[in-house]
């Protein structure tokens, strides 16, 4: 089969690739569309991860159900599917206490085992989700990334009628505005230095936009509010977004970081400690899937909007990973693996 194979920073190759053996428990997807994420790009920006293992990229993926192994009640072929990407242990410590997403034992497709960046791809039976009849396939490969999303709103502090301002307009802070709308929150911040994700995210239900090269983004946001945001999510992960976003939660508020980092940042604590400013994390998802399919599916949250461009595998490098180096206009890119 053809896949995109993980070299090194910049160094991403499609070639002719062992499609993986079908096991016991396991089924095998023809692969229809893959989602290019933020954390593919670091790695192609700044080099693999720790914990790769495997070099057939991409965990943001959907397909078709082909054939099936031994064993296998949970899908059949002819099934239109969802991947969810994380192979939790299920015995670490981790696991047992219910974060799955946090399990330091286990592996991912696309990073330990050959990945959605391909023609087919194979998978445990519990990694796949049925789609409902009237959702795509190009919003079954929504569902990873809307899980990231929903999963940092899930275990934030918002509540009905909250503020929250949301630091970067990719992707992910598009879904993240998306959820946090349909949480409830009564007025939302985006912050954004691109004028095309800025009009994105006002179609998307955005109270106000900001433009940090600009305008005053923490005195914008203090003077609109009683003295700052409810929760502030940081979706951008540069030191631009964490040192003013961080000043801009009322006392008690919190600083949800979704982002993945390239960087270390500098801050002092004093600014967390007598306001009493809560900074916390958010990785991945946990038990999700089956939720998000149903909020992608019923349009409370427009995954098609965020889409801005379809290339073929073929076209990885030069119309995906190049383009959104360089285009800020360009959010979601899709791989369709039929069209090359």
């Amino acid at each position: 089969m053809k896949a995109a194979n993980f070299y090194g920073a910049k160094d991403i190759r499609i070639e002719e690739t062992a499609v993986p053996s079908l096991e016991s428990g396991m089924v095998k997807i023809k692969v229809a569309f893959a989602g290019i994420c933020g954390s593919d790009m670091h790695e192609y920006l700044a080099g693999a991860y720790p914990f790769r293992t495997h070099s057939v990229w991409g965990h943001e993926f959907s397909g078709t159900v082909v054939d099936v192994g031994e064993g296998v009640s949970k899908a059949n072929v002819g099934d239109r599917v969802a991947v969810e990407p994380l192979t939790p242990c299920g015995k670490c410590t981790n696991c047992k206490r219910g974060y799955f997403n946090i399990c330091k034992l286990g592996g991912s497709y696309g990073y330990t085992k050959s990945g959605g960046f391909a023609e087919y791809a194979v998978v445990n039976q519990e990694n796949v989700y049925l789609l409902p009849d009237q959702m795509s396939l190009e919003l079954g490969a929504f569902v990873e990334p809307t899980s990231v999303a929903v999963h940092a709103v899930r275990t934030s502090q918002l509540r009905l009628g909250d503020t929250a301002a949301i630091f970067g307009a990719g992707p992910i802070g598009l879904l993240v505005l998306q959820a946090v709308k349909a949480a409830g929150a009564s007025e939302i911040f985006v912050v954004e230095v691109s004028d095309e994700r800025r009009k994105k995210a006002l179609e998307l239900g955005a109270t106000y936009v900001l433009n940090p090269m600009e305008q005053d983004v923490r005195s914008f946001i203090l003077d609109n509010t009683e003295g700052g945001v409810d929760v502030a999510y940081d979706a951008a992960g540069v030191e631009a977004t964490f040192s003013t976003g961080i000043v801009s939660i009322r006392p008690g508020g919190e600083f949800k970081i979704v982002s993945v980092w390239e960087k270390p940042v500098s801050f002092s604590p004093n600014l967390i400690v007598s306001p009493e400013v809560k900074v916390s994390g958010s990785f991945a998802y946990n038990n999700l899937f089956p939720e998000v399919i149903r909020l992608l599916a019923r349009g409370v949250i427009n995954g098609n909007a965020v889409i801005t461009s379809k290339i073929a595998l073929d076209d990885l490098v030069t119309e995906g990973l190049e383009r959104l180096t360089n285009d800020r206009s360009q959010c979601k890119i899709l791989v369709e693996m039929s069209s090359h």
